[in-house]
């Protein structure tokens, strides 16, 4: 079955010389060869800046000064979501950070005489740890909610498999061509990752078998024509959106009754915590992550503590002492009947 061509919707022409100056510099990003994912995170954050200067009658650069874009940022401190939850700082970071971009190219491209946002001052940010990481029998258990007996089933698994494996992006999944494939190696090409750039990282051996299984049973069965050789496809035989692969890799989650919540990234935080914790360098993660910096991935070292446990439990006087389990339940029961004794 042929696939049905999807109508384009015709550009918007921009209503104010604001909103000109913003296609002019997603523009040159183009230009500049930065990725569309960008260049459309960029259009969405500072597209939420024109908003608050529509409603406020500013509509010309000249009329962006530091005090307009510091009340901007108390607007944005203050802002409420739909469930009522704060913007995080990160949050905030995010939607600050292109304005400072954008106010500087204008400033360079003598759109406007001076820079109202280079001594506007971003908010602080923490070291944040992921929210939840999976075990290795949690991750088991996640993975074996798919229905392999069924073509959509078959496929979730490959991309369960997948992401477990490797790590990657979801962007990094949806966009994998097949000759990016190597299953005799065992090996995944990512090209155009975060930044641009190419890496080549391992697919296990029963992530391999399970793509492989997948290729050979179940993409047959959703690929259309024209075929444009994505690996994984939706069950209308199109590449996936990055909002539908969280959704259904959300969904296993859920299923699986593990107690913590997550999708695609729940899993690249699983794959780093648990190589690091079986020995793995952290400059080999940071390989498998695709991460330019390596404090970037050096978080993860703050998450798998297996090691400094075991130094714990070998150092800290405050321990049990090694006994077998009849003895151990014995002791529990000791300890829970001290506190139930009356203090003095």
């Amino acid at each position: 079955m042929a696939r049905v061509p999807r109508r384009r919707k015709p550009p918007v022409v921009p209503a104010t010389p604001l909103a000109s100056l913003l296609e002019k510099h997603l523009e040159d990003l183009r230009v500049r060869n930065y990725s569309e994912y960008t260049v459309k995170n960029r259009r969405v954050h500072i597209g939420f800046f024109l908003d608050w200067c529509n409603e406020r009658g500013l509509t010309e650069p000249v009329e962006v000064t530091r005090t307009v874009l510091e009340s901007y940022q108390r607007h944005v401190f203050h802002y409420r979501k739909k469930n009522g939850e704060p913007l995080s700082f990160t949050g905030q970071h995010d939607r600050l950070v292109p304005l400072r971009v954008w106010f500087k190219w204008m400033a360079r491209q003598h759109h406007i005489l001076h820079n109202p946002a280079s001594e506007l001052e971003l908010p602080r940010l923490g070291m944040r740890l992921p929210k939840a990481v999976l075990t290795a029998s949690e991750a088991e258990q996640v993975i074996e909610q798919t229905n392999v007996h069924d073509p959509l089933g078959l496929r979730d698994r490959a991309i369960l498999e997948t992401l477990y494996s490797t790590g990657m992006r979801r962007l990094e999944l949806v966009n994998l061509k097949l000759w990016d494939l190597d299953l005799e190696r065992g090996t995944i090409a990512i090209r155009q990752g975060k930044g641009k750039k190419d890496r080549m990282i391992p697919l296990g051996d029963r992530a391999a078998a399970w793509v492989r299984k997948y290729l050979e049973e179940a993409r047959p069965q959703l690929a259309t024509e024209p075929d444009d050789r994505i690996v994984f496809l939706s069950n209308a035989g199109e590449p996936f959106s990055l909002d539908y692969l969280t959704e259904v890799v959300r969904g296993y989650v859920e299923a699986a009754n593990v107690g913590k919540h997550g999708a695609c990234h729940l899993f690249r935080h699983t794959m780093a915590t648990l190589m690091l914790e079986g020995g793995a360098d952290t400059r080999f993660i940071q390989a498998m992550l695709g991460h330019a910096d390596l404090k970037t991935t050096q978080i993860y070292t703050h998450v798998a503590i297996r090691q400094l446990q075991e130094i714990h439990r070998a150092t800290h006087p405050a321990r049990l002492p090694e006994v077998v389990e009849t003895d151990r339940q014995e002791l529990l029961k000791a300890i829970e009947a001290e506190d139930d004794e009356p203090t003095e």
